[in-house]
């Protein structure tokens, strides 16, 4: 049948691209929502030296077993209590090392997660300026309704909802952001990558993540920016983000085989036990 020529090729792919860990892979399971009450992996975050950059005030919380979640309907006006995100989804953040006063740009930003996220980098009183981009206008009012749902007015007014199409930042916003977080159509990458670089003022960075195991969407595409961008470097995520967390999350490193001195990205892949992610993500430095 297709769908297990599709099944055959699936698994003669990702055993070449991911080795023993692609057996173990579990299906990914909608329902397991593990986001909830314990403090362990916060205070980790906090007390790893490596991590010692993003905030204290970014927090979140692992229940030790899969349940449901009551849901919370939209209401304007009304705070939401909290938001069910894969624990990987973090990872993009952590990476972005934002600081007090720093401009963000997150694009392709529904349904929301990580700008939230990004909202609690930054000491209240001095916050980031963060612009949320979305070209879609139904993930867009997703978009819109995830902020006025978590964030208090205080930090709605730091807060921009764009609807450009990303492949236009690096020419009507050229080196306008300390740093940007790019997630994007598969189809646009590598265009939408280099106009996010193009986007990052000199000595900013921008944070390339997916949620695919795909390494042609994933270390290949940053690859090709680099080829293409002399102005950008590679940094080293492995020392950074996997070791430390290594206890949460299983990593598999992409592109050691590079020619550039650092890994093109880290790649969290979902095992038993550990059932985060997909998640690739890889940080580039535009060169001062």
């Amino acid at each position: 049948s297709l769908c297990q020529q599709v099944l055959e090729r699936f698994d003669q792919q990702y055993s070449q691209e991911l080795g023993d860990l692609w057996p173990s892979c579990p299906p990914n399971d909608s329902h397991l929502q593990p986001d909830s009450t314990s403090h362990e992996l916060c205070q980790d975050l906090q007390s790893e030296p490596s991590l010692s950059s993003p905030r204290p005030t970014l927090q979140c919380y692992i229940h030790p077993y899969p349940l449901r979640f009551p849901s919370q309907a939209h209401r304007p006006g009304q705070l939401k209590q909290y938001y069910l995100l894969n624990a990987a989804s973090l990872l993009p953040v952590l990476a972005l090392q934002i600081r007090d006063g720093e401009k963000v740009l997150d694009l392709c930003s529904a349904p929301g997660g990580k700008a939230l996220a990004i909202t609690q980098c930054a000491t209240p009183g001095n916050a980031t300026l963060l612009c949320c981009n979305e070209p879609d206008p139904h993930r867009r009012d997703w978009l819109s309704k995830t902020l006025e749902s978590f964030l208090p007015q205080s930090l709605i007014s730091r807060v921009i909802v764009s609807a450009q199409d990303g492949r236009s930042f690096g020419q009507s916003e050229a080196g306008t952001y300390d740093k940007v977080r790019g997630v994007l159509p598969w189809l646009e990458m590598n265009e939408n990558s280099k106009s996010a670089l193009s986007a990052v003022r000199p000595g900013g960075a921008v944070v390339y993540s997916t949620c695919t195991l795909s390494s042609s969407e994933n270390c290949a595409v940053v690859e090709t920016v680099l080829n293409d961008c002399p102005e950008a470097d590679p940094e080293d995520l492995w020392e950074e983000i996997a070791i430390p967390l290594a206890k949460y999350f299983t990593f598999s490193p992409n592109g050691t085989s590079s020619p550039y001195r650092h890994r093109l990205g880290i790649l969290v892949v979902p095992q038993p036990g550990k059932t985060w992610g997909p998640m690739f993500l890889s940080r580039i430095r535009r060169r001062k």
